[in-house]
Formats: structure tokens, C-alpha cells, sequence
């Protein structure tokens, strides 16, 4: 006994001085522990305050069975079935037979739902059985944070994310601003296995990530969205992409980029108008014209004789796309005709001795290099040089019509904004500011690329023959007289390359007469331009229509004409005597319609969102909805009674 207590004490003096500290330190290891308090991460909002992009609480709701006692689960497994039932729409019966299987099988981890939110995760966990908790009703619920869209899909690789796809688009561009300072907390372990904050206070205080304050206008993104949509549709086009940029100041106001999938669908699969560099066609005659222009070796009155539509250039054929030629005519009827022997001849003319300086001033519009934007991903424009070892004889002729060069739509619509912007080539830019707590921490101003890319005589001249290509020109087909729009179609054969087929046979190699990319870039109103864009769709259906001003200027024209409809433009330049009818009429339908004494509910559908919101109101009616858009369906039918007071969902597009 004396040798046993003799050890203890040993043991004692042993563990609390010689081994001490170790088990100090092992105790508060296992008893006291440092909590991250995670920051939030920052939202992106459009420029109108709508939200883009904001964090949301997702729950995947699972079932523990063996932990439910069995009278327990008995007793309460048709109520919890009619409950699940009424949450996800699947029948009773369906969740009877589902748990009971589980039960049999003994199974601890049933999956009951992905992706719940946290309104119904609430509702879920006061169903039948999950109301006993963890323990005894086997409810368990995983708890992840994702970014959703509130809008949709709309401009979804724009707004882009950071996560373990990568870095894209603006969350991707702005991730270390977004994702704030995580803070810490000191806790105590106590009884049951919980851990309580040992202070009042935290150690560090978490700092939530910056909020993005984009260039977006959702009202614009919209019309642009859809405007490019209908037309893809159209035309079963491959790919396409749509930009509006605010021509002062380079805010992008809406960039849609949509591309075709297995099923004929489409949906947001690249950033085209950023990363595909292609060649651009004859959207890339104006800046060949305004070297000649602005060099003054030639007017826009300078006759050119087009001859019969057909040279050669070493023996490589250019032809006009109208069947024996223009003849003689006037440079700016080159353009507006889009001659590609008039262009041809010109440059060929005036710098085949010297492409150099050809070169030099397209390098200056800002073609040669990417433009630099903040987001990943821009594609690398290629324009030879004459000091290149891959410059040829025709090099210089096929540049100056669109081909053997390759650029992005971006470029293409910025240079086409500083023609309607007096010379000044601008940035476009994405973000307007940083906020954080509502307080500004960072503004992005307009960044100035070129601040005069030609003479004030040059791009006036340019400008008024940009008008009259959409009044008689090739943009002849979209010219309204209600407003006034400028710019340039483009149809471009696609190169097709030289690659290896599965059976190891060389393909390609050529310019398909089948493929083509059809665009149209321009500004409006055309006097005092408020905006730019740019539409350009790939492979459009060539028995549908492949032609720049059939596939792409219709698009044009209906952002134009909705956005001058919808969205107040400074200045604007309307003849007042011009009567917008169609306009006119439209209100005063509706107008009618919301005076008009209702019995039956009305059909709504195909109306916009706002007006079927004023018209359903105005008769008693309370409205939910979701999506944006025009109504797509509606909760009560055409025809059915009107009882004020009910409520009507609808579904927009």
C-alpha cells in the first residue's frame, strides 16, 4: 500500500510540474477552440439598384430512419408523407412507400430534397417526426451557401463567379474585393457537446465582402436579351452576341451572349462579345474609309469605278455581292453599298506603296491589341503588319474589307462609339463602383483610350453616310421613320481550317460558302448618338437568311426602337410632326383596357409584366409573379369569374 501511494504521488508531482504544460495545452485543445465567423460576400447590383448576384442559404434535406422509434414512425408516416407531399408535389403514396423502404433497409442517410431555401427548410423542419429533432425524428439538414441570379440567367457569364470552375466575369475579376474578412470568436466546450463564447464580444469582427455597383441597365439587358433571342431562334443560328454601350461614357448597358445547345435551346455558354475574336467583314470598311478620309487623299464624293462588280487582286478574285457591279460611284456610296471592289480599289490605290501607314492608323483605332478589361478571358485580335514574315501580296486589299484580319465585337463597337462620340475612343467598362455599407469605396471613372481618333470634318462626313446606309443602303430594310438610327452591316464567310478528320484525311482550308457571321454595328439616334451597338450572330440557317442587315440589323433595330420607347434618352432628336401611330395605339388599347368594367378575368398573356401588373390591379385582382418579361401564363384562366380579391400568378418569360 505504502509503494502504491508512493506511486501515485510520483504520478502527481509527475503530470502536474515534469508533464504540466503538455496537458495544460491538451486540455485547452480540447475544451477551448478559435470559431471563423465567415464575412458575407458582396452582392452585384445593376446600375438601376436591381440585385444581380447575391448570396443564398440552400438546404439538402435528409432522413436518419433507424434513429425514429418505430411506434413513433408508424403513428406519424402518413401525416409527414401528405406534408413532403405538399412541399414537392409528389404523391403521398410515393413517400409512404419510400420511407417504409428505407426503414426496412435500415438506412441513416435518406435523401428527401436538394436545394431547399431556407423559408421551407423552416416549414420542412416542423413536419411530422422531423419536429423531434436530430435524435429521435432522424431530421438532418446540410447547409451550403450559393450565389443565385434573382433576374435569371440574363448576362449570366458577364456577372459571372468564383468558385471551382474558376474565376469569370465580374465576380471573377472582383473576388478578393468580394469576399470580405472573416472574423473570430473564442469558445468554451460545455456540457452535451456545446460550445459557448467564452466573451461578449468577438475577438475580430468579421468585414463583409465590397459590394459591385455594375453598368448594367436591367430594362436594356432585357430588350437586348430578347431581341437577340427571338432572332436566333429565327434563324437556328449557331451563336450569338449583343452589346449596348452608353456612348459618352463606355457603361455597358447590356451585353447578352447566347449560344445554341444539344436540344436547340440557347442560354449563356460564352462570352462571346469578349472572347471570340472573328473576322469581321464589311463592318470594317468604315475604319478602312476614314484612313483614306482622314488622310485626305480622297472625299467621300471621290468617284470610284466599281466596273462590272469583279477584280482580281494576284489572282485572288473580289466581287461585290450585287450581280454586275455599281460602276462609277461615289465613296460614300461605297459604303453605303457596302462595295467590296470599291474599298478594294481605294486602299489599293492609295497604299499599296506604303501599308504601313495603313497599318499604323488601324492600330490606332484600337485594333491591334486587346482592349484590357478587368474580367478574364478577352480574345487576342489579329491584324498582320507589313513587317510580319506572313504578310503577303494581297494582305493590305483583304484587310481593308474585313478578312485576313480578326478581331473582337468589343473592339469593332468601340471603334464605331468614338465615331459617334467626336473621335473620343472610350473604354467600355462593366463596373460603375465598390460600395461597402452602402458608403462609395471606389469609383470607376471613363477611361479615355484615343482621345480624337480623326478630324472633326472626317467623322462628321463619316457619320451622315453611317445614316444613309440605313436610310438607302444595305440598311435600307430596317429604317423606320419614327427614329433615327446609323451604322454598317457585315456578312462574312467563315474560314473553315485546315485540320484532320477521324480517319486521319486533311479537311478544310478554305472560306465556306455556307457559314457565315452576320453583324451590324452602329449608334443611335444618329444626330446626337446616345448609344452604340453592336449585333453579331454565327452561322444563321443560309435558306433563312445570312446577310448582315437581314440576321443582324433586324436586332439592331429592335433595341433601338424599344429603348427609345421605353427608356428616357436626353436630347433626343424626333421631328415633332412625326407621329408615332403603332406607339399611339398601343397606349390607347390599354388605356381602354384598364377603363374597361370587368366580369370574367382577362387573358393577359403575351402582354408585358408591368402593363398586365396596372390592368389586373386596376380590376381587384392581387398579383404574383416571377421571371421578367411578357406574360407567359396565368394562374386563372381566360374567361373564368372575376372575384376581386383573389390572387393571380404569373409566369413571365
Amino acid at each position: 500500500m505504502t509503494l502504491f501511494l508512493l506511486a501515485i504521488v510520483f504520478r502527481v508531482f509527475s503530470i502536474q510540474h515534469t508533464e504540466g504544460d503538455k496537458y495544460r495545452k491538451l486540455s485547452t485543445e480540447l475544451t477551448i477552440r478559435q470559431d471563423t465567423i465567415y464575412a458575407n460576400k458582396g452582392n452585384v447590383y445593376a446600375a438601376d439598384g436591381n440585385l444581380l448576384a447575391t448570396s443564398m442559404s440552400k438546404f439538402t434535406i435528409r432522413m436518419d430512419v433507424v434513429a425514429v422509434d418505430s411506434e413513433i414512425f408508424e403513428k406519424n408516416i402518413v401525416a409527414l408523407s401528405k406534408s413532403l407531399s405538399g412541399m414537392f408535389g409528389r404523391t403521398s403514396y410515393y413517400y409512404q412507400n419510400k420511407l417504409r423502404t428505407a426503414k426496412k433497409r435500415r438506412n441513416r442517410y435518406l435523401l428527401i430534397a436538394r436545394n431547399v431555401g431556407y423559408t421551407d427548410y423552416l416549414k420542412i423542419k416542423d413536419f411530422p417526426i422531423f419536429n423531434r429533432g436530430v435524435y429521435s425524428g432522424g431530421f438532418i439538414a446540410e447547409h451550403k451557401t450559393v450565389r443565385a441570379h434573382p433576374i435569371g440567367k440574363i448576362a449570366a457569364r458577364t456577372i459571372g463567379y468564383a468558385d471551382f470552375r474558376g474565376e469569370a466575369g465580374i465576380e471573377g475579376a472582383f473576388a478578393d474585393y468580394m469576399q470580405g474578412v472573416n472574423g473570430l470568436r473564442w469558445k468554451q466546450k460545455i456540457a452535451k457537446n456545446q460550445w459557448k463564447p467564452i466573451n461578449d464580444v468577438n475577438e475580430k469582427e468579421p468585414i463583409d465582402g465590397h459590394d459591385i455597383i455594375t453598368t448594367i441597365d436591367v430594362n436594356i439587358q432585357d430588350i437586348t436579351h430578347h431581341a437577340l433571342l427571338d432572332k436566333l431562334k429565327f434563324f437556328e443560328a449557331e451563336h450569338g452576341s449583343a452589346v449596348v454601350m452608353e456612348t459618352a461614357t463606355g457603361e455597358i448597358k447590356a451585353i447578352s451572349n447566347l449560344g445554341r445547345d444539344s436540344n436547340g435551346g440557347y442560354y449563356e455558354k460564352r462570352n462571346y462579345a469578349v472572347w471570340e475574336s472573328h473576322e469581321p467583314g464589311s463592318t470594317f470598311k468604315l475604319a478602312s474609309l476614314m484612313v483614306a478620309l482622314d488622310d485626305k487623299v480622297i472625299d467621300t464624293s471621290t468617284i470610284v469605278d466599281t466596273e462590272k462588280g469583279r477584280i482580281y487582286v494576284n489572282n485572288r478574285k473580289v466581287e461585290d455581292s450585287h450581280h454586275g457591279g455599281y460602276g462609277k460611284i461615289s465613296v460614300a456610296r461605297v459604303l453605303e453599298v457596302s462595295s467590296n471592289v470599291g474599298v478594294v480599289k481605294v486602299i489599293q490605290k492609295y497604299y499599296d506603296k506604303n501599308p504601313q501607314r495603313f497599318y499604323d492608323k488601324i492600330a490606332e483605332y484600337g485594333f491591334t491589341k486587346p482592349i484590357g478589361f478587368q474580367i478574364q478571358g478577352e480574345g487576342k485580335p489579329y491584324v498582320p503588319s507589313p513587317k510580319d514574315d506572313s504578310w503577303s501580296k494581297i494582305s493590305l486589299e483583304w484587310m481593308s474589307w474585313g478578312y485576313g484580319i480578326s478581331v473582337t465585337p468589343m473592339q469593332t463597337l468601340m471603334f464605331y462609339n468614338a465615331v459617334a462620340n467626336n473621335g473620343v475612343m472610350v473604354k467600355p467598362r462593366f463596373v460603375k463602383e465598390l460600395r461597402r455599407e452602402d458608403k462609395v469605396e471606389k469609383v470607376f471613372e471613363t477611361e479615355v483610350v484615343n482621345p480624337k481618333i480623326a478630324s472633326d470634318e472626317t467623322l462628321s462626313k463619316l457619320r451622315k453616310v453611317l445614316e444613309n446606309v440605313v436610310v438607302k443602303g444595305t440598311g435600307k430594310s430596317i429604317y423606320s421613320s419614327n427614329f433615327s438610327m446609323a451604322g454598317k452591316s457585315g456578312t462574312a464567310k467563315k474560314y473553315i481550317p485546315r485540320t484532320k478528320n477521324s480517319k486521319g484525311e486533311w479537311e478544310g482550308g478554305f472560306y465556306s460558302s455556307q457559314r457565315y457571321v452576320a453583324s451590324f454595328a452602329g449608334f443611335f439616334p444618329a444626330d446626337n448618338p446616345k448609344y452604340s451597338c453592336i449585333v453579331v450572330i454565327h452561322d444563321p440557317k443560309k435558306k433563312k437568311g445570312y446577310y448582315g442587315a437581314t440576321v443582324a440589323g433586324p436586332v439592331f433595330k429592335e433595341i433601338a426602337q424599344k429603348i427609345y420607347t421605353t427608356t428616357p434618352i436626353d436630347n433626343q432628336s424626333v421631328d415633332d410632326k412625326i407621329e408615332f401611330a403603332a406607339i399611339d395605339e398601343k397606349y390607347l388599347n390599354f388605356d381602354k383596357e384598364l377603363n374597361k368594367e370587368y366580369q370574367e378575368v382577362p387573358d393577359v398573356r403575351g402582354m408585358s409584366g408591368m402593363d398586365a401588373l396596372a390592368l389586373l390591379e386596376n380590376i381587384g385582382l392581387k398579383v404574383q409573379f416571377t421571371g421578367v418579361g411578357k406574360v407567359k401564363s396565368q394562374s386563372l384562366s381566360k374567361g373564368e369569374k372575376l372575384i376581386k380579391g383573389r390572387t393571380i400568378i404569373l409566369k413571365l418569360s
